[in-house]
């Protein structure tokens, strides 16, 4: 399977507190179709920002908004419809995980059950503003899944999915939503694991954890189980620095994905 990179929207924080964030999405060519790993920004978002996306979060980010930096606009770039687009797995439904989907009405988004049951009816202030009904209102076509599953790489719970190759795999990676997953997708240099927000900074799964504070207390503010949260951030570094051969990045950092594209 061929796995294309993507920067799905670039956020630039004020201040230059943590410098510029990237959405890293994935485009993978499969016997099943093409299949998206998350989707950053869509075309409505970057178009009306304030309204799909919130005026606060446009204020804390301040997202570049520039149409080609969606996933529809990349796979434009080499020949890929809307159409072509089968399945779409989101990591979580965070607005800038989940903003594209509807640009890809007809793909079939493959979810944890506990994490659509928190975008669907939240019940914190937190997941009120983390899940954007703008974003969801042209009804997806979902594909939940309970827990459960096999063991993987030392993690529990970590199965298939319906309608694709075994080759990507949902990898429970819970805290910083109710149902986060890791995506782990296997192609012709091994095992790449996306990590989605599990981290945010490179240095959290090196053998010695660093991460700029600010990150590492929005991070925290973030969790809805931050003790969940470190816990599985402590197995994603016992991978990263193993004899296992799973290259692991993150959503937001930029060295991720610019290691990745070369």
């Amino acid at each position: 399977m061929r796995v294309h990179h993507l920067n799905c929207a670039t956020l630039c924080p004020p201040l230059g507190i943590v410098g510029k964030m990237v959405c890293h999405c994935l485009a993978v060519e499969t016997p099943a179709g093409l299949v998206l790993v998350d989707t950053g920004l869509g075309t409505s978002d970057v178009t009306t920002p304030a309204a799909r996306l919130g005026r606060g979060f446009v204020f804390m980010t301040r997202p570049i908004c520039d149409p080609a930096e969606t996933a529809l606009e990349q796979l434009a770039k080499i020949g890929a419809k809307p159409s072509d687009v089968r399945h779409i797995v989101v990591t979580h439904l965070d607005l800038d995980h989940a903003g594209g989907l509807s640009d890809f009405p007809n793909a079939e988004v493959h979810v944890a059950a506990e994490e659509l049951a928190a975008a669907l009816s939240p019940t914190t202030g937190n997941e009120r503003r983390r899940y954007r009904k703008p974003q969801l209102a042209h009804g997806p076509k979902w594909k939940p899944y309970a827990a459960g599953g096999e063991a993987w790489h030392g993690f529990d719970g970590v199965r298939a999915l319906e309608g694709l190759p075994p080759e990507i795999l949902r990898v429970p990676l819970h805290g910083h939503t109710r149902g986060h997953h890791g995506i782990a997708v296997h192609g012709d240099g091994g095992w790449l694991l996306h990590c989605g927000d599990a981290y945010f900074f490179h240095g959290e799964v090196e053998p010695k954890r660093r991460c700029p504070v600010a990150l590492r207390a929005f991070q925290r503010l973030m969790a809805v189980d931050d003790e969940q949260r470190m816990a599985n951030q402590d197995r994603l570094r016992t991978l990263a620095n193993g004899a296992a051969g799973v290259k692991l990045f993150c959503a937001h950092d930029p060295r991720d994905l610019a290691q990745c594209q070369t």
